[in-house]
């Protein structure tokens, strides 16, 4: 899939409004691998796929955060709708995986400017102490140092050292390097 065309891309944006929850997830996995491979055929799909984060079935959200992902690191502008949809992700009950991309994508947006950092900060903050520590942690603190890494403001850089100063000093693990790492990153 790496060297798909903007028309199939729309055919499949279009199935993801279609009745067949086999063939949404399919097509967001598609979607997905497209913008990984080249999110600029993917991003003027964008408001389409914000749509898509509504839809009920878990894989179809990751994917399609992906993809939104994927183009926020290029073009975020395009894909700063999706706070909403990415919004009522980051708390889903169901699915880790969901509250893991929409984790990531709040990172990326955040990361793209000063404005979007502070604006993701606090949803960011609130996940963090909420799945401190779970299965999934490990990827969010590889997401927040890109975070910490990109264009955040001086408060948000200065609120996230001080959630992960604690777990860099006194932790153990995975937990204490990449903390350690992050605050490296802002210093």
């Amino acid at each position: 899939m790496a060297d798909i065309e903007t028309p199939d891309i729309s055919g499949l944006v279009e199935e993801l409004s279609g009745s067949s929850r086999r063939r949404r997830q399919e097509v967001a996995h598609a979607i997905a691998q497209a913008a990984r491979s080249n999110p600029d055929v993917v991003a003027p799909f964008a408001d389409d796929l914000i749509d898509a984060l509504f839809r009920p079935e878990a894989q179809t959200r990751w994917e399609v955060l992906d993809a939104l992902g994927a183009v926020a690191q290029t073009d975020a502008e395009r894909v700063a709708g999706a706070f909403e949809g990415a919004e009522a992700s980051l708390f889903d009950d169901g699915s880790a995986t969901v509250r893991l991309a929409a984790f990531e994508f709040l990172c990326r947006l955040g990361a793209s400017s000063p404005e979007r950092s502070d604006e993701v900060w606090p949803l960011l903050d609130e996940a963090i102490q909420c799945y401190h520590g779970d299965a999934e942690y490990r990827d969010m603190l590889t997401a927040l140092l890109g975070l910490a890494q990109g264009a955040a403001s001086e408060q948000t850089r200065g609120s996230l050292a001080a959630r992960v100063k604690f777990d860099a000093e006194n932790g153990t693990g995975y937990i204490k390097s990449f903390s350690a790492e992050i605050l490296q990153a802002l210093s």
